[in-house]
């Protein structure tokens, strides 16, 4: 793989301590909220598995690493003695938690094989696919909302309302309500920045109260009047004489929203941002569907939705010469920075559709592979195809601007005209 021409240069925010790996990096600090991948680079090439004293665990960077981590099962989701067993003063996300230590996400065999097999029925290409049209008239839609203006920000208008109407009309739930349903989405993921506040943890513990009376309510009507959507097949939906807890029910339909829509959120706003940063003809990009298919691979890998995910160690292991986690502790992996490798990528930081190297760690991997992920790639194949058809001439009328929300990364505003 190639390599850069010299070592790229620490920047200022970042504090390396090369006796212990120690790093720090304010994840809120400004220019890595704008452009973590200089701070990526230079740990490739100097602290490929370093400790984030910021987020008090140990980290990984490097493609092969996070790609082998995630399907190592010495390591995984579930905290060892169940959710938050061992956690102190959480009385006041009594409903969060309640709704968490469901998740699919949170869990592993046997309980998640169980879930994850109930609900990958209708996530799976075939299923996905037949929504292509509904999509599609969808992006439409909104692009005649705002087409005449000649200005938008992309982020309100078209990158959010695509993937949160998907899902909703997937599980059945009015679209009317999506509004609300955001809103509890957006308070709830927030629990996972760096360094939520009482203020963050309160309100999304009343989020997570308010959606989960939501669902059970609309849940007691499917059982009486079920339908073909997915809220009603998972009602319906057995595994070996199996079926969903109202617990596990509600919880599974909370993170369908929730994912559902916001990577995909991120990662529109993201994928436009590159096309035209990159400066290539967009009706090349988007002229068949393999072309199509290439830009959204490569928009995933240059530029992630998600920058960290995390895992436990099951027993005491060694990560790396001379570091040993204990059973319990966890370890980060870096998304966005594996995308970014020059060891895995030949390079790394060109928005090239066309590589031949093309892979990316966006989704995954094992059995935590994104449930979404087939969703997620039409949804942004159509809208972005829609897009870039629909204004030929679309170009910033701002610099386009990352909210401050690590590990998730994309767009606060993307203001377009044309």
């Amino acid at each position: 793989m190639s390599h850069f021409p010299s070592a790229p240069v620490k920047p200022d925010y970042l504090h390396f301590d090369p006796a212990t790996r120690h790093v720090r990096i304010d994840p809120h600090q400004p220019e890595f909220v704008q452009n973590p991948y200089a701070a990526y680079a230079w740990l490739h090439h100097n602290a490929r598995v370093f400790f984030w004293e910021d987020y008090g665990f140990w980290c990984f960077a490097g493609y092969d690493d996070i790609n082998k981590l995630f399907r190592d099962r010495r390591f995984g989701r579930e905290e060892p003695g169940g959710y938050r067993a061992n956690a102190i003063n959480r009385e006041h996300l009594k409903d969060f938690d309640g709704v968490e230590r469901h998740s699919m996400l949170e869990i592993e065999p046997p309980v998640h094989t169980r879930l994850r097999t109930l609900v990958n029925r209708a996530f799976v290409s075939r299923q996905v696919e037949r929504l292509r049209p509904r999509i599609e008239k969808l992006a439409n839609e909104l692009i005649d909302g705002f087409e005449h203006q000649g200005h938008v920000d992309l982020m309100p208008a078209f990158a959010t309302p695509i993937p949160v109407v998907v899902i909703a009309e997937m599980l059945g739930v009015p679209t009317d309500n999506a509004p609300q349903l955001l809103d509890w989405s957006h308070r709830m993921v927030n629990m996972y920045m760096h360094n939520a506040t009482r203020e963050v943890e309160d309100s999304a513990n009343q989020a997570a109260k308010e959606f989960s009376d939501y669902l059970r309510d609309y849940a007691a009507q499917r059982r009486k009047n079920p339908g073909d959507d997915l809220l009603s097949l998972l009602l319906a939906a057995e595994e070996n004489g199996a079926k969903l807890s109202e617990d596990e029910l509600i919880t599974t339909c909370i993170l369908l929203l929730n994912a559902g829509h916001e990577a995909t959120v991120n990662q529109t706003g993201n994928a436009v941002k590159s096309i035209l940063q990159s400066g290539l003809d967009h009706r090349t990009l988007f002229a068949t569907p393999e072309s199509t298919a290439a830009t959204v691979e490569e928009s995933l890998r240059f530029d992630a939705p998600l920058h960290m995910f995390t895992r436990y160690a099951y027993n005491e292991t060694e990560i790396a010469e001379g570091v040993t986690l204990k059973a319990g502790e966890q370890l980060g992996l870096l998304l966005g920075s594996g995308n970014r490798d020059y060891q895995a990528f030949e390079q790394p930081d060109r928005f090239w559709p066309e590589r031949p190297d093309q892979k990316n760690v966006s989704f995954g991997a094992g059995i935590h592979f994104c449930i979404g992920a087939p969703l997620a790639r039409l949804e942004m194949q159509v809208s972005l195809a829609t897009l870039f058809k629909r204004l030929p001439n679309i170009r910033f009328a701002e610099p386009p601007l990352y909210g401050d929300t690590y590990h998730f990364h994309g767009m606060q505003s993307l203001k377009l005209e044309w």
